[in-house]
């Protein structure tokens, strides 16, 4: 990730990125002047810290520099680095390697943890609460009248580290802290990397039973891995520079992010290919140790990038998105669709349309990830806008959006397991199927070879049938529209289903078939590695448990790609949407793991080699290579023709990756040809010569198998129906009761709360509504004070608090608590003066409760569960309407709704006061009045609580977020109401 200037931080045309890191370096051609040089030079990068102060940026140097360069000033941290490097270095020599190689693995883990845990751990709280600044504004580190002494030293520290453009006094805190920051870092960075290499070295040694040409290799490759290691992080660094090398977008604001450089070869470098040198060296040193070391140390620094950096990127960076949102699709991505004007259907009463309404069927739901990476999941054309009349409740088509397309195709489709509901058919055959070869591989009957071959054969069929079966299927399909062929030809839909009923079912039972397929490809590979498995007797002797390692991590490889994959292409792309759904616009863009590699799924090759790694059977080799040679078949035959007339040129040729490895080829086959000489020419000849016989291999090899399998395709027919049960339950939390142990120095009296009372003027508020409560409270009252909202008789103690409050609860000082953890361990006390302390604090969204009934609010001391006040009952209620009728029913969910989802003006509808777009004036993309959408599925949650309050009717959240509509929700309840009458 690199860094882009917001504007009025940066005032530049052309230049380094990193102005005010490591120096201004610029690259031009020799003719540039001296006078352009020395404007360039004077450019200047701008700062901004969170309270909005923007200062310049001073120079910076880099750590090896300061640290090692004799010319350069000492600070006390530099000494006290170079004291731990050199105290490391004299114990490598005088320890003996025994005692030396476990004090190194110990040491080396204590700097481990205080990177990925320490740094993680702060880095965190200042993200989250700038905590680091805080303690220092608390300490008074850099205040010269609280701590002279304190602010002089880390004054010479920091100076002493800086350029000429850098004034203590004229920066603001937050940077003078990054640099104290910074030296810490340095600290820990420099100990960890040595200690590694330390405990290394002491651990060398040269693995027996190896012949010269696999050491020479093993040496080769090492290095090569190491030096790749440097290269990476050099670039990388080069890259995001100082700024954000040590994460200086924590403490202010320099840029934003961009993706550029090594960052396209690989995702996070820094912490991915970043650390191929610990391999490296592991393969250098020959020690098992060294190897598993490296292993958890990486994992060590994994947890880092996802419990710190991501969370914190996306608190910086991410953008927060509507689910649900109904966007109008432009008719520049519908001339696709054929059929565009269709006549709206008039419902004159809920009977006459009981069997018309739109039921969208459960869904997930999208996400702001879904929405940023499922980029194919777009448009179909607009339909008759959707209004509301009150004198006769109709319900009209409304304009067709992602949301409705997406609801449309995809109900709580089973992705390996996920998702699996067994009152539905098609999971509980893929259940029985599963359950089927388990018991297979565990019941054997035949002799060990005849069983052994059962499972080849049995684990080859499913992995032919998932490739050229489906393959095969898929490719009718996108010719000639196979599938729905067959379904339109064998099933009856209603006229005015206009063929929908039939891409739908066809496409619904493609899903069920291909994930019983891919299921048992892998069950049975897994049930033929296990049969052929046998535990080595001695694991370090020989290649054991380095078969076990490599194959542990190929199999995490291929996890790992399908994980990334199924993120960027979403239930659409998983199941191979676009052969199926034409109203879905052609647009491609290449994220996540696609940047790097045009298709990852080759990686599912991985799993099979490390199964046949681990297992050590030639059969399941074998079937490694059927299973790669039959989807790169799949790729050339299927899906690459298919993708070529769906996208045309969009389509590009070279992924990242490959355009990184054929640059480095490319370059090394030209230093190659000017050392060749008049040879040059013949290794030209026979490279062409060898690569056109592979590829004429390869041609002939797909004909033969592609004639084979037209001959014996299997004709696919299956008729599946889908059952939906909702299953909630609920349970009380009991909490462990901590109970403060000072309440004698604090005067009880004086601590006082009262509800304000509603708009109504009582002490009745409408489910969802805020509830206000006034708080009192002596001038000496802890800080960590919080006031809870509890059922009338849940405590039966007016002293102590003994249930859980379950998240319904607010602090009387929100700046004193990181969610639900206080940020001071130890009590604070306020110093105000002799008057008592007064407050508001206000129960809003999921701080609220969403149950009706009598309720408490009670006053807690100190982040425990004393009572020091209480005030109630006040009532939660919810409205009901007067009749079960449309107009009724709808006005109701207008008041309901908008509660639900916090009076946010983004979210609730047009007509309830919602904010209006620029687009909305337009009728022929404008979103119906009655549209609504949410920040997080809790939203729909709510909504789903207070209809079964108000109405008597369960949904799950998906429900209501596939309708996301005033009318089309309050259809769903009057059939409802209907069909459930007993």
């Amino acid at each position: 990730m690199a860094l882009s200037s917001p504007q009025g931080l940066r005032q530049r045309k052309a230049a380094n990125d990193e102005s005010g890191d490591s120096g201004a370096r610029f690259k031009g051609e020799s003719g540039q002047s001296e006078k352009t040089r020395r404007q360039a030079h004077e450019e200047v990068v701008w700062g901004q810290t969170p309270d909005g102060e923007v200062f310049r940026v001073p120079t910076t140097h880099d750590v090896l520099t300061g640290l090692f360069h004799p010319r350069y000033p000492k600070s006390h941290l530099d000494i006290l680095n170079l004291s731990l490097l050199g105290l490391q270095l004299v114990l490598f020599y005088i320890l003996p390697r025994p005692t030396a190689k476990v004090f190194f693995l110990f040491y080396f883990a204590f700097w481990r943890a205080a990177y990925d845990a320490g740094l993680g751990w702060v880095l965190t709280k200042q993200s989250k609460r700038k905590w680091m600044v805080r303690e220092i504004q608390r300490l008074g580190w850099l205040d010269e009248k609280r701590n002279p002494a304190a602010r002089d030293w880390i004054r010479a520290q920091l100076q002493g580290k800086m350029g000429k453009d850098y004034s203590f006094d004229e920066l603001p805190l937050e940077y003078n802290t990054w640099l104290l920051f910074r030296q810490l870092v340095d600290v820990i960075l420099l100990n960890d990397f040595l200690a590694y290499c330390m405990f290394a070295f002491t651990c060398f040694r040269v693995p027996e039973g190896l012949s010269f040409p696999v050491h020479a290799m093993r040496w080769i490759g090492g290095v090569a891995l190491v030096v790749f290691n440097l290269w990476v992080k050099t670039e990388a660094h080069n890259v995001v520079k100082d700024y954000g090398w040590y994460w200086g977008d924590v403490f202010f604001q320099r840029g934003a992010l961009v993706f550029d450089g090594v960052f396209e070869l690989a995702p996070h470098p820094m912490y991915s290919v970043g650390y191929a040198g610990y391999y490296g060296l592991s393969l250098i040193i020959g020690s098992y140790p060294v190897l598993y070391v490296s292993l958890a140390a990486h994992a060590a620094q994994f947890a880092f990038l996802v419990l710190f950096e991501n969370p914190h990127i996306e608190r910086m960076y991410g953008e927060r998105k509507p689910i649900a949102l109904r966007k109008p699709i432009s008719v520049s991505e519908t001339k696709k669709i054929q059929k565009v004007n269709r006549s709206s259907q008039f419902l004159s009463s809920v009977e006459d349309n009981a069997d018309q309404l739109s039921t969208p069927a459960a869904t997930e739901g999208e996400s702001a990830t879904d929405t940023e990476t499922e980029t194919e999941c777009e448009g179909k054309a607009s339909g008759t806008l959707s209004s509301y009349r009150s004198t006769q409740p109709i319900l009209l088509e409304s304009t067709i959006s992602q949301h409705d397309l997406h609801h449309k195709y995809f109900r709580r489709d089973v992705v390996i397991l996920h998702n699996i509901d067994l009152l539905r058919s098609s999971d509980a055959m893929l259940a029985l199927l599963l359950i089927y070869v388990v018991l297979g591989s565990s019941l054997p009957v035949l002799s060990y070879h005849a069983t052994l071959a059962l499972h080849f054969a049995h684990a080859c069929a499913w992995c032919m049938f998932h490739s050229f079966g489906l393959g095969l299927l898929l490719r009718a399909q996108s010719k000639s529209k196979y599938l729905v062929r067959h379904f339109l030809k064998h099933y009856h839909y209603p006229s005015r289903d206009h063929g929908d009923g039939a891409v739908q079912e066809a496409f619904t039972n493609w899903k069920a078939l291909y994930n019983i397929s891919l299921c048992m490809t892998y069950t049975s590979l897994t049930s033929l590695a296990w049969q052929s498995y046998t535990a080595p007797v001695a694991w370090f002797e020989g290649d054991a448990l380095l078969c076990h390692t490599l194959g542990a991590l190929l199999i995490a490889l291929h996890v790992w790609a399908a994980m990334e994959s199924f993120e960027v292409l979403g239930v659409f792309g998983w199941f191979y949407g676009d052969f199926f759904m034409e109203d879905f616009p052609a647009h491609l863009e290449y994220t996540g793991i696609f940047r790097y590699l045009n298709n990852p799924e080759l990686m599912s090759g991985a799993s099979f080699l490390g199964l046949a790694l681990i297992s050590g059977s030639k059969l399941v080799g074998m079937l490694a290579v059927i299973k790669f040679m039959s989807h790169w078949w799949f790729l050339q035959t299927v899906e690459n023709p298919h993708m070529r007339k769906l996208y045309g040129d969009s389509l590009r040729k070279d992924a990242g990756f490959v355009k990184v490895i054929k640059s480095v080829a490319s370059k090394n086959a030209r230093l190659l040809e000017s050392r060749a000489g008049r040879h040059a020419p013949e290794i030209r000849r026979v490279a062409k010569e060898v690569k056109g016989t592979f590829d004429k291999v390869f041609e002939e090899t797909a004909d033969v198998v592609e004639e084979f399998l037209a001959r014996s395709k299997p004709r696919i027919s299956e008729v599946m129906q889908e059952t939906k049960v909702l299953l909630q339950q609920s349970r009380e939390r009991l909490v462990i009761t901590r109970v403060a142990r000072d309440l004698s120095s604090y005067d009880t009296t004086k601590y006082k709360i009262s509800i304000v009372p509603s708009q109504s003027g009582d002490k009745r508020f409408h489910i969802g509504e805020p509830i206000k409560v006034n708080w009192q409270a002596p001038a000496r009252h802890s800080r960590r004070d919080w006031i809870g909202i509890y059922k009338v008789g849940a405590n039966k103690s007016t002293l102590v608090t003994k249930i859980s409050s379950v998240g319904l609860w607010v602090p009387v000082h929100g700046e004193e608590w990181d969610q639900d953890t206080p940020i001071d361990e130890t009590s604070r006390i306020t110093t105000l003066g002799k008057e008592p302390e007064l407050g508001v604090v206000s129960f809003e969204g999921s701080t609220l409760p969403w149950t009706i009934g009598q309720y408490e609010v009670r006053y807690h001391h100190d982040g425990k569960y004393n009572v020091l006040s209480l005030d109630g009952p006040c009532e939660v209620y919810v409205s009901k309407p007067a009749s079960l009728d449309l107009t009724s029913v709808r006005e109701c969910l207008a008041h309901i709704v908008p509660l639900c989802l916090d009076s946010d003006p983004d979210l609730i509808p047009l007509s309830c006061g919602g904010t209006q777009e620029p687009a909305d004036t337009d009728p022929a993309v404008a979103r119906d009045m009655d549209d609504f959408s949410f920040w997080s599925e809790q939203q729909a949650k709510r909504i789903c609580y207070v209809i079964k309050q108000a109405f008597g009717v369960e949904y799950a959240p998906d429900v209501v977020m596939a309708d996301a509509n005033l009318t089309a929700l309050a259809n769903r309840i009057l059939v409802s109401k209907q069909l459930l009458v007993v």
